[in-house]
Formats: C-alpha cells, sequence, structure tokens
C-alpha cells in the first residue's frame, strides 16, 4: 500500500463502491495513511476534472458524480411526485441561512406559524435533520441542512450560498423587500418614502 499508485487505486476502487459519499477519515479507515489518502483524493480529483464523470467534495464528503454540464444528456422526463411548497421552500432557505435555528425561530422569521407536515417533507428528502436542542427554556430542537442538500444544489458548503446581492443580481429579490432592507425593515419608514417619492 505504500506504492501511489496502488493507493489512487484504493482510494478510487473505495469511492467507486461506497453506498454513499464519504470522509476521508471513512476512506483512511480502510485504505490505511490518512495523509496519504488526503493526497490521492486531490489527485484523483484533478485526474476526473473536466471528463464525465468527475471527483467532488461537498460538505467534506467525497463521491462521484456525472458531469454538471452533461446533466441534459442524463435527465429523464418523469412525473414529479411531490413539489415543495412556497411554506417548505420558505423554511428550508431560513434552516440554510440561519442554521441551527428551531421551530419558533423559523416561524419568527417567516411571520407565520409551519404546520409539522413542513418540516417532514424536508426531513424525508434528506435534505434537513435535527441538530440538537438549545440551552433555552423548553430546549427547543432545532434544525440544520445535510450533505444531502449540499449535493442535491451542487454546493461545496454553506458559505457558497448565493448573498443577498447575489439574488438582488439575479431579480429573485421582490422590489418590496430591497425597499424594506433599505428602511430598516420599519414598514412605516417605506410608506414615508413611497410617499415622498410620490409627491
Amino acid at each position: 500500500m505504500n506504492e501511489p499508485d496502488e493507493m489512487l487505486r484504493a482510494v478510487e476502487a473505495i469511492l467507486f463502491a461506497a453506498e454513499g459519499p464519504l470522509t476521508a477519515d471513512e476512506i483512511a479507515e480502510m485504505a490505511g495513511e490518512a495523509l496519504a489518502v488526503r493526497a490521492a483524493l486531490q489527485q484523483l480529483r484533478d485526474h476526473y476534472a473536466g471528463r464525465g464523470v468527475e471527483l467532488v467534495e461537498r460538505g467534506g464528503r467525497w463521491h462521484f458524480q456525472t458531469a454538471a454540464d452533461l446533466a441534459p444528456l442524463l435527465r429523464r422526463e418523469r412525473e414529479e411526485t411531490r413539489k415543495l411548497s412556497r411554506a417548505a421552500v420558505e423554511t428550508l432557505a431560513i434552516i440554510a441561512y440561519h442554521e441551527p435555528v428551531s421551530r419558533a425561530e423559523i416561524e419568527a422569521i417567516r411571520g407565520v406559524q409551519i404546520s409539522k407536515g413542513t418540516l417532514d417533507v424536508l426531513l424525508e428528502a434528506g435534505w434537513v435533520r435535527p441538530a440538537g436542542r438549545r440551552e433555552a427554556p423548553g430546549r427547543p430542537l432545532t434544525f440544520a441542512t445535510t450533505a444531502t442538500f449540499l449535493s442535491h444544489f451542487g454546493l461545496a458548503s454553506r458559505r457558497d450560498l448565493p448573498g443577498i446581492d447575489d439574488l438582488k443580481a439575479a431579480g429573485l429579490l421582490d422590489p418590496i423587500d430591497v425597499a424594506l432592507e433599505r428602511s430598516g425593515g420599519d414598514p412605516d419608514l417605506l410608506d414615508l418614502e413611497t410617499d415622498n417619492g410620490a409627491a
């Protein structure tokens, strides 16, 4: 196992046969020599870059996936069994940007209560997981995103989530949201600005 080529082959075989993404430490448990495994992962990532199959790291876990630009070739038309509701999309966004976050905190940010089913859908999809209890009265359960969430949206980590400037540039923020942000979130100031603008 001291031969670099043998380590590369071993790491490649382990990743190929794995049922899901693996951390470098999990690979090292099977292949040995943690430093050599990390070097092999980097070499394999470089080797597969630009090919039809690429080695990617998502949330500290490694796996093979088809190249993103080939997705149209591989996509099959199929009926979606379940589409996320607006409430589920908003809840997922709040969890992604504020994790770990409790149900009460999600409701405070959204301004409305969420049904239990909303969180259930996200848990079943594997995008959200329980993240422990907060040290506060009632010890509320908190939620966070998963490696599956990162992989599905092609993110290496949460740091790759778009910022507010990116969302504005993409036209994904409602003009009222932008105006509210400028007014510091105070609707009364917003009315004043609107009135002055109309005058």
